[in-house]
């Protein structure tokens, strides 16, 4: 089933002619969902409703082509994705799938969303692994003295760095490609936390070992849907602990090829694969590929343009009014987060903002922007005048 071409524009909302905020600015929490996705289930949806299997059947093939979209995102291979529920459950699987050693190293970031270290504190449990905790501090004052503390780590020897490409309460984007490389050279392994950063920022996989994607914030899907890639050099080395029955060689042979085709000797797949443990969301799958078609039509590159300039008139605004901005230079995303003035509240001025249809979100005490391709620059003025009322207000 060929997804039915919608034409997105930077700066016009029309395919969401049911968002009744006025202003949406929280894609990193959850994004809303585009006539493009919403068709796309409702046609996956009637498939299954007019045939049962026969619609299962008919939209099987929709899940490699959308494999093939998201892998041009990120400068990847279809065979290099595996879909997973959400960022977390692709986590877990790499966490559980990892050839450890007592013993080995692993480098997390104070600050880090919890999907993010969760499941290598389970892993550090079961497979007896060290957590090494490192600050974010040095990665905010520049990319050379993050990268200088990173490497006083891996100097002590590290087996895997876990990070998020980027950061969740204050919108540092990290320097990916840099830390893979500069691991690369001490024989250590990099995982990504993308879901803060793919769809709306730039993010090429060549220096990265592992990574998962939710697909419900920039990507703009739906939840219960996301995906796991691995680098080609490390699928030989994985042990798919977690392994369900989807995650073997030919699994629907014995369903649909006749007799003598049911074993359990099938070795599991050496690819990403491998963590499709069972039946997926294929209504989530076929509303996420809606989604990510409009983004790749529009360019992420281009994306992440158009937000930069709406942050940059948003920013000099916010700053004149008092707030402190963590954004930098050296690692911009699509996300701006700032701290009010002295004596005002986040969840407040959030509050207020909320009841003229101006959508962020407060993550650990930030006030957060994020704006997508939808939203157009001409808004800004209009945030700083509801603001204006917060502050008022509050």
């Amino acid at each position: 089933m060929e997804p039915t071409p919608y034409a997105a524009r930077l700066g016009d909302r029309r395919l969401f002619p049911e968002l009744q905020a006025r202003s949406y600015l929280n894609h990193a929490a959850i994004a809303p969902l585009s006539l493009a996705a919403v068709e796309q289930a409702q046609r996956l949806l009637h498939s299954y409703a007019r045939g049962g299997l026969d619609g299962f059947k008919e939209w099987l093939p929709q899940r490699q082509r959308l494999k093939g979209t998201l892998a041009g995102l990120l400068g990847a291979e279809p065979d290099d994705l595996g879909f997973v529920q959400s960022t977390t459950a692709g986590i877990v699987q790499i966490a559980y799938m990892l050839p450890w050693h007592a013993g080995d190293r692993v480098v997390l970031f104070e600050g880090e969303f919890p999907a993010n270290v969760t499941p290598w504190q389970q892993a550090a449990e079961v497979f007896d692994l060290d957590l090494v905790w490192l600050s974010l501090d040095a990665f905010h004052r520049s990319v050379e003295e993050g990268l200088a503390a990173l490497r006083e780590q891996l100097a002590k020897g590290a087996r895997l760095v876990a990070v998020s490409a980027v950061q969740f309460q204050t919108g540092l984007r990290m320097p990916i490609e840099a830390m893979g490389a500069l691991c690369h050279d001490y024989g250590c392994e990099l995982f990504v936390d993308a879901i803060q950063a793919l769809g709306a920022v730039p993010l090429d996989v060549r220096c990265v070992d592992y990574l998962s994607c939710g697909g419900h914030k920039w990507l703009m899907g739906p939840e219960g849907t996301g995906f796991v890639y691995v680098r080609p050099e490390r699928r030989s080395s994985l042990v798919p602990r977690l392994g369900g029955w989807l995650g073997h060689e030919d699994p629907l042979d014995f369903l649909f090829l006749g007799e003598g085709h049911l074993r359990y000797d099938r070795p599991l797949r050496r690819e990403a694969s491998v963590v499709e443990q069972g039946a997926q969301s294929a209504v989530g799958l076929a509303a996420l590929e809606g989604a990510v078609d409009l983004i790749a039509q529009l360019g992420v590159e281009a994306i992440f343009e158009h937000v930069g300039a709406f942050h940059d008139a948003l920013e000099a605004g916010l700053v004149e009014r008092g707030f402190v901005s963590a954004r930098v230079d050296h690692g911009q995303s699509a996300s701006l987060c700032v701290r009010p003035p002295p004596g005002y509240s986040a969840l407040d001025l959030a509050a207020g903002l909320g009841a003229v249809g101006v959508s962020v979100s407060t993550p650990d005490g930030w006030l957060r922007f994020a704006p997508h391709w939808p939203n157009a620059l001409a808004e800004v003025p209009e945030i700083l005048r509801a603001l204006d009322d917060a502050l008022r207000s509050a």
